[in-house]
């Protein structure tokens, strides 16, 4: 029998620090691989490795594809590409992003989910939004053990917040406290495999995120997952698919783009900014050239055309303004509250373990 040796774990802003503490915890004969998704820019190289392995005792590395698991091994997503588990082996594949991101913490969970089943010990760490929520719920569904990190000492509460309330998790704990669970259930038995039922949309989103599928078995598989609705991703700008996972909302699209509804949200709020601020340029420029063209018909003396020219001007000044004044009260709002105190507590907070 195994014990808890595939360890995942999530984070985001603040993660890099908090994954060091874990690190710096884990003991060099610990019983289980440890495998880490950490949200970073495609444009940013990942030092992440280096950074963890001066943090511990443990060897941390970017992982690469089809390289073998080993316990006492930390195995870290490369930039730009998902890391997911299979039985006995690494996955690194570039998919399509799931909830904005590139690593994403959903696939890995998802993956080692259905790879080891009561085996996986899945982490949720400090981070914004909801990555990681699918898949804990995944984690929780096939036998294996759950953890989040306490969200009132987490610089960023919004992931293991969310964790929180789509999963009924088994221990939500202070961050120095992590480290010792993840030792001592790497020793603990884990349920037989068989004894666990694969969910069949565990096996489909699964198959979706390797990206061996052609377009038409990709449709059909995420036909199978929802109801067609008439979003649109904001990645591809294809159709969505709405699935109702418990109590957390998601979306697919036809090529695989994956988004909760929080991030669906947030990511149309960056486009509609975009959107505003392109409006806001090409009004300013309109408002400077009528004004130069009411200034060259004064000059020649057309008074009506100059007077023409300064009403568009100034009509273009006051949709400018109302433009402007749109974009720096949605920018202040956004600065006072933040996503994660848009996720205050609403009396959702599920029934919490503070273990030893």
């Amino acid at each position: 029998m195994h014990g808890h040796d595939i360890i995942v774990i999530g984070a985001s802003a603040g993660g890099v620090e908090a994954l060091q503490v874990l690190a710096r915890g884990l003991p060099e004969d610990l019983a289980a691989a440890v495998f880490v998704v950490l949200h970073i820019s495609p444009q940013t190289p990942s030092i992440l490795p280096s950074i963890l392995a001066r943090a511990g005792a443990l060897p941390a590395a970017h992982a690469a594809d089809g390289q073998p698991i080993e316990h006492g091994r930390i195995y870290v997503a490369p930039s730009d590409h998902h890391l997911l588990v299979e039985p006995g082996q690494v996955r690194v594949v570039r998919g399509p992003k799931e909830n904005r991101y590139r690593p994403a913490v959903d696939p890995l969970f998802r993956s080692a989910a259905l790879a080891y089943g009561p085996r996986v010990v899945g982490v949720i760490l400090t981070g914004a939004l909801d990555d990681g929520a699918a898949g804990i719920r995944y984690v929780k569904q096939r036998g294996g053990v759950t953890v989040v990190q306490d969200p009132a000492e987490a610089l960023y509460p919004g992931m293991p917040r969310s964790a929180a309330r789509s999963t009924r998790v088994d221990y939500q704990l202070p961050l120095d406290r992590i480290a010792p669970l993840l030792a001592r259930l790497a020793r603990e038995e884990a349920a037989d495999d068989r004894e666990v039922p694969v969910p069949e949309d565990l096996k489909t989103e699964a198959e979706i995120a390797k990206q061996k599928l052609d377009a038409i078995e990709m449709l059909r598989h995420v036909e199978r997952l929802g109801k067609l609705t008439p979003f649109t991703c904001p990645e591809c700008h294809g159709t969505l698919w709405e699935m109702q996972d418990g109590e957390l909302l998601r979306f697919r699209c036809h090529v695989g783009h994956a988004l909760t509804a929080e991030s669906l949200v947030s990511e149309q709020s960056e486009v509609l900014e975009n959107a505003l601020w392109s409006a806001l340029r090409a009004l300013e420029e309109k408002v400077t050239l009528t004004r130069r063209m009411a200034e060259r018909a004064r000059g020649r003396n057309y008074d009506r055309a100059a007077k023409s020219f300064d009403l568009k001007a100034a009509e273009g000044s006051r949709h400018a303004e109302v433009v402007r004044d749109l974009l720096l009260n949605g920018r202040e709002h956004s600065a006072v509250g933040g996503t994660d105190e848009a996720e205050s507590d609403d009396g959702l907070r599920p029934a919490t373990t503070f273990a030893d």
